[in-house]
């Protein structure tokens, strides 16, 4: 038995911090797959074996040089914090680059040929103090453990520099390459207040109105299930609920990235974080403040960091493999040269200094987290939840896409448009006893059934012994006397279908419609046809989806041939596979990924949820407010919008292009330097300098996908 350990880890900011923990805690849990790392949320997660204790894991993680503390949802906040605690990163840096600058006027003023001055020696051995004070004791653990990393490779630079009397540049690479530590731990602070403005959307009190009709301004947590809330003009809605009283607009951009907002009147679904309009609204809330749909989503961005991308992966595995290999260059640049070829032992400990600065990959890796975390918490904003950088990359690579017809491409609210009865039926005994079939589920059909027989102000009856035929339809006694209901695929299965029959379904099925066929053991009792109307954005969808390189869009419902394709030719669809049962769709699934490799599958997240798991990527459609759409999908799109789809893979294969520009530009930095290295151009400041202005710069570049938004990607689309 294993059990699982949540740490806050203080003072984690970085990649190399992570290799750290992993040389400490792997032999202790045996697998990688045991531990769970969250940098920008200062978060490790520890499935910890049976065998080992948790005082054990804490005491490894305290050889790092890095504390552990439970974590706690309420402790995130960085005001539990002492000022050192929140600002000796800053403050040590500070001194170091005064005292380096200071100590730099003194020896100028003492001129450039005579002997370092005292004074200014002492200010520099300050600036390095201050700057490598937080480095020395991750460099001596390197050091022990024969695992050279960056904060080795600085304080060798550094201690190298002083002891052939290069004060200067020793105090310089000290202060720099404490400024780009407090850089890098800058950026991974700005994407965590990109994740923690989410958690700014929900307002801080809700007024309850208790059974007495008095209210009062408590917070949302303090909100039991079920109590009614006022909503006043302006506000934000605190909870998820239902309204009881009133109508208004409601702004739903926070949870669906629609900025069109919604109207809003009794019995409709609000969202917790969402923006009330001009109307006065009562809501009766439907679930507690940890549990609502914007609470579930800013849970799932948080993990979705714990979730690394191919890119990151690659990164630290190149990392692992750079450093050392740069190392042992630095040694072989030191010894072989004057050993070799009589070549000066100063100049050569210099330029193998000036090699081992170059060795640091700091900007090489902390530039892909930022701009995965980045690209995650733009998702969010525009209404699309992705659920780990591993699935921010894969939209980028799809070659072909999968769509459920009911509710994806159409608006998933068919109506009826005739009633056929026969066999001495009339209207009336067709519609009740199909609304009395259909009445506990929830299809779309179904749905559109019961509404009819309400409209038409008829009385369903009871059906007992009820039993739904999975895929097919559903059967039950009505009045003591079985029917049945389903459609021409299951008139097929029960040998019931004649010649005429069959042809009007063609007919019908032909024209675009649904139709049901309702009947008993002795004959069809009639038709009862429906109409779907496809989305108005489904058309432009599919079209800006084949302008993005998808190869092939598919298809696959459960409908009739006929409908289907009359929907897939409005649509633009490549091809239709009709009449599918949820297995067919599985096999569907699994057909395209051999013959295109990467696949999307887009459902409603619960029926579909099986196809969802065989595609490449799974994808649900309006899953605001579905805990379940939420839960299977790999990505849930939050409103009802299919023009999200072609812009997820233009956000997708943006942050790629981001992260590839930042791995190219970083390494082109290092081949320089090691080329200028060689050719004795380049110095010590000069290499810290560059890692630490391509450390700003690949930061940068990769929070530019905090600004994506729909409009920008489909101008940036339109320009490729």
């Amino acid at each position: 038995m294993s059990s699982e350990m949540q740490l806050r880890i203080r003072g984690i900011d970085c990649a190399e911090e992570v290799t750290l923990l992993k040389r400490e805690l792997l032999p202790m849990v045996g697998s990688e797959e045991r531990l769970g790392f969250d940098v920008l949320n200062g978060k490790l997660v520890v499935e910890r074996p049976a065998e080992v204790s948790e005082a054990d894991i804490l005491s490894a993680i305290e050889r790092t040089g890095l504390k552990a503390e439970p974590w706690q949802d309420k402790s995130q906040s960085r005001d539990d914090l002492s000022f050192w605690q929140r600002h000796q990163r800053l403050v040590l840096t500070a001194v170091s680059g005064v005292c380096g600058l200071a100590g730099l006027v003194v020896q100028l003023v003492a001129g450039e040929s005579a002997p370092v001055p005292v004074t200014a020696i002492a200010l520099y051995s300050t600036g390095i103090a201050a700057g490598l004070l937080m480095v020395l004791p991750k460099a001596w653990r390197s050091l022990v453990s024969l695992r050279p990393d960056m904060n080795l490779l600085m304080s060798v630079a550094v201690v190298g520099a002083v002891l052939i009397g290069e004060w200067f540049e020793g105090a310089t690479v000290a202060f720099l390459f404490s400024f780009s530590l407090l850089l890098e731990s800058w950026s991974v602070w700005r994407a965590r207040r990109a994740i923690a403005s989410l958690m700014d959307l929900s307002p801080p009190t809700a007024h309850l109105r208790d059974k007495a009709g008095h209210v009062s301004d408590v917070a949302p947590k303090e909100v039991p299930v079920g109590s009614t809330v006022i909503v006043r003009p302006g506000e934000k809605i605190p909870l998820d609920g239902l309204v009881s009283e009133g109508a208004s607009s409601v702004n739903q951009a926070p949870i669906t990235g629609e900025s069109v907002p919604v109207e809003i009147e009794n019995g409709d679904e609000v969202f917790a974080g969402t923006i009330n309009g001009d109307g006065l609204l009562e809501i009766e809330t439907t679930k507690a403040a940890d549990d609502t749909t914007l609470a579930r989503i800013i849970k799932m961005v948080g993990d979705a960091g714990s979730k690394r991308a191919p890119s990151e992966k690659w990164v630290e595995k190149f990392a692992a493999v750079y450093t050392p290999a740069v190392m042992i260059v630095a040694l072989l640049m030191l010894v072989i040269p004057p050993l070799a070829f009589g070549e000066e032992w100063a100049v050569w400990l210099y330029r193998s200094l000036v090699l081992l600065v170059i060795a640091c990959p700091c900007a090489l890796v902390i530039s892909t987290p930022v701009s995965v975390v980045a690209s995650l918490a733009a998702a969010a904003r525009n209404g699309v939840l992705i659920k780990g950088g591993v699935f921010v990359e894969m939209p980028a690579q799809l070659n072909a896409i999968a769509m459920d017809k009911t509710g994806t491409l159409t608006q998933g609210a068919p109506t009826v448009v005739d009633v056929v009865p026969m066999n001495g039926h009339d209207e009336t005994e067709l519609l009740t006893r199909a609304g009395a079939l259909e009445l506990n589920s929830n299809h779309p059909l179904a749905r559109a059934i019961v509404e009819e027989t309400k409209h038409r102000g008829m009385t369903i009856p009871a059906a007992e012994r009820f039993a739904t035929i999975q895929g097919k339809g559903a059967s039950g006694v009505i009045n003591g006397k079985p029917y049945w209901l389903g459609s021409h695929r299951y008139l097929e299965d029960r040998g019931q279908e004649t010649p005429e029959v069959h042809n009007q379904l063609e007919a019908m099925q032909g024209a675009g419609r649904t139709v049901v066929v309702v009947g008993n053991d002795e004959h069809v009792c009639g038709f009862i046809t429906l109409a779907d109307a496809i989305r108005e954005e489904t058309r432009e969808a599919i079209h800006q989806l084949h302008e993005a390189g998808v190869k092939q869009i598919v298809m696959l419902t459960g409908d009739n041939a006929g409908t289907a394709q009359a929907i897939a030719q409005e649509a633009g669809i490549d091809e239709v596979q009709a009449e599918l049962l949820p297995e067919d769709k599985v096999s569907a699934v699994e057909r395209l990924v051999e013959q295109y490799q990467f696949v999307a599958m887009i459902g409603d997240g619960v029926n579909d949820a099986p196809a969802l798991a065989r595609a490449s990527l799974g994808l649900a459609m309006g899953a605001a407010g579905s805990d379940a759409a939420i839960e299977t999908a790999d990505i849930a799109l939050m409103s009802d919008d299919l023009s999200k789809l072609p812009w997820l893979i233009h956000h997708s294969r943006r942050t790629l292009r981001i992260i590839r520009q930042n791995i190219a530009f970083s390494l082109g930095v290092k081949v320089l330097f090691v080329i200028l290295t060689f050719a004795g151009l380049a110095s010590l400041w000069a290499a810290i300098a560059a890692d630490m202005g391509a450390s700003l710069l690949v930061i940068g570049n990769g929070l530019r996908l905090l600004k994506s938004t729909q409009g920008i990607l489909c101008s940036y689309s339109k320009r490729l």
